[in-house]
């Protein structure tokens, strides 16, 4: 029997998980083969993370009270001004997103960016909590290039982010570099590199040069979900450390990280 064409239906309905599991397996396998559109899926499934973040919060807020008519149920109200809502956005997004990469991350970070000095650093904290939420998990390519070839890695990403970066060393404190990933920022190039413990225990560093304007370097920690992240901006570049461990050690690998960027051996 031969199998059906994957259509951008299919792609978007497998972001989505709406495909039946022998249709996922083909969407798959279709992906295997092809690493670009592997990549447009991943930031797809980013983008709609962030709506659901965004948006999801709506149910349970109180609907106001004069738009709640005599003798109706509040409830229902309020489950249909959130549904319309969630669809409306994740709709104009999907639009949007159809065709059109680079677009799908400046509607993620934009307001982030319009937003003034702090929520743009705030910005830093929650696309790199994203970026760890989609790519840790990741068994067969969670890196697009590895440890053992560490030399072209810093090579590209130096090339890519304008100014010369290389992965701290966190061998001592028990975690090793898996490798890194161009990834695409609000302004420009974004650089993650990726380590582990002998546990398998992931968290991931997050490099980008959006934040220039700003010279805040002082220290700051946000919980995004299952995910902790202490971030900063030191001159050109915005750092952003992500894991799923506990906030004290996580602040002794991000103190490590920053003394390494202070004082490149």
């Amino acid at each position: 029997m031969n199998t059906l064409p994957i259509t951008e239906a299919d792609l978007h309905a497998f972001v989505d998980g709406k495909l039946p599991a022998a249709r996922e397996a083909e969407v798959e396998a279709y992906l295997a083969q092809r690493h670009d559109e592997a990549e447009r899926l991943r930031a797809y499934a980013a983008q709609n993370m962030e709506l659901r973040a965004l948006f999801n919060p709506v149910l349970d807020e109180a609907l106001p009270s004069r738009l709640i008519a005599p003798q109706k149920h509040p409830w229902q109200w309020q489950r249909l001004v959130a549904g319309f809502a969630i669809a409306l956005v994740s709709g104009s997004a999907g639009w949007l997103l159809h065709g059109q990469d680079a677009d799908r991350i400046q509607f993620a970070q934009g307001d982030a960016v319009r937003a003034g000095p702090a929520r743009y650093a705030s910005g830093l904290a929650h696309q790199a909590a994203i970026a760890h939420v989609v790519y840790s998990p990741e068994v067969k390519r969670p890196v697009e290039i590895g440890a053992d070839q560490e030399e072209q890695l810093v090579a590209w990403l130096s090339k890519r982010l304008g100014s010369s970066i290389r992965p701290p060393r966190l061998g001592k404190l028990g975690y090793e570099l898996i490798g890194g990933r161009l990834l695409p920022g609000a302004q420009g190039a974004v650089a993650q590199f990726m380590y582990h413990d002998a546990t398998g225990q992931r968290l991931t560093l997050y490099v980008s040069t959006d934040q220039a304007r700003n010279k805040d370097t002082g220290f700051r920690f946000v919980q995004e979900g299952p995910v902790n992240v202490f971030y900063w901006i030191d001159g050109k570049f915005g750092y952003a450390l992500s894991a799923g461990i506990q906030k004290v050690e996580l602040a002794r690998i991000a103190t490590a990280v920053y003394d390494q960027l202070e004082k490149p051996s």
